[in-house]
């Protein structure tokens, strides 16, 4: 099996570290100091202060890279449009690809029945780029529940998690997505395959639509915005108007959202990733997180007067940060 991860930082270095640890052909697409680390020195993972090193095949071109089994798409959602182009060499005519990617996909209603089956999503897709030339029947869906930082240039560091959830859009259980699980779990991951994809998408959506754009605009870590009744209040009633969404659209939500906003302030004082990329000067993850939801609340005539709020709100901060 020949699997490309597109976007090795360090969510797609960990995931590509362990499966080529694991004697996976593996190709690993970066760039700059990261890509020059990996290439001169390899990779190193740090597993709870463990050092391991492997040696993939690194490269900044996918044309490289032809035919692959598997693309696993592990770059943050709004750059994702900008690589449609780039990776067409190596999808073959069975080449499955895997967005492991927060936030809604878009790729959302492909073969979901009901009144709003292979509807697009403008808030993800603008020019449906991704739909026309990825194409939706080459999806795998992917949850991601791993936590990493790059270090260093060609260093990741595992902070916590081990599952990668995987789902067919149309709910099947089919021989390419069993046989990607497989390779996960002897790689050492957790890798479920899930009949309802899209329950998993919303159970993780609905802390990251609320906790990332509060953290971006408040600068508090997890546990504060949990716990201070203001914030808290803000997110519950953001997480109430998802719900609502989700429900009209079939999701079913197997958490309470008291224990969901509970299970957050329990990570503690951590950062978010939308906070960490401000911080930065990256791109921030605010249409998938946010926009997306909006979007559809439209589409299915729930009001989400919070969530409206505070996506004008992280959208005019992330403008005059020059991030988004």
């Amino acid at each position: 099996m020949r699997i490309a991860i597109y976007g090795a930082g360090a969510i797609g270095g960990f995931l590509g570290g362990r499966l080529a640890a694991s004697g996976a052909d593996v190709t690993l697409i970066a760039r700059g100091p990261h890509l020059e680390a990996m290439q001169s020195r390899g990779l190193k993972l740090v597993v709870n202060g463990e050092e391991e090193i492997t040696h993939p095949r690194c490269t900044n071109d996918p044309a490289e890279a032809p035919d692959q089994d598997y693309v696993i798409i592990t770059l943050k959602a709004p750059s994702v449009a900008g690589i449609v182009d780039a990776m067409q060499p190596m999808l073959g005519e069975d080449t499955a690809v895997v967005t492991a990617v927060n936030g809604i996909p878009w790729w959302y209603f492909y073969g979901l029945e009901g009144p709003y089956e292979n509807h697009r999503l403008q808030s993800v897709d603008p020019d449906s780029s991704q739909w026309d030339c990825i194409g939706p029947e080459r999806v795998i869906g992917c949850v991601v529940y791993p936590a990493c930082e790059v270090r260093e240039p060609g260093v990741i560091e595992h902070i916590e998690g081990d599952r990668f959830s995987l789902g067919e859009p149309r709910g099947e259980r089919s021989e390419r997505c069993e046989r990607l699980s497989k390779l996960l779990i002897d790689a050492g991951f957790k890798a479920p395959v899930r009949p309802q994809i899209r329950n998993e998408i919303w159970i993780k959506l609905w802390g990251n639509l609320c906790f990332n754009p509060l953290s971006a605009l408040t600068h508090a870590t997890l546990d504060v915005i949990a716990t201070e009744p203001g914030t808290r209040g803000i997110a519950r009633a953001m997480m109430l108007e998802a719900q609502s969404i989700g429900e009209a659209l079939g999701v079913r939500f197997g958490v309470d959202v008291d224990k969901r906003i509970d299970g957050a302030a329990a990570v503690g004082a951590h950062k978010t990733s939308m906070l960490q990329d401000l911080e930065r000067g990256r791109s921030m993850e605010i249409d998938a997180l946010v926009s997306a939801v909006q979007e559809l609340g439209r589409l299915v005539d729930v009001a989400t007067p919070t969530i409206d709020l505070v996506l004008t709100l992280v959208q005019q901060r992330a403008r005059v940060a020059g991030t988004y």
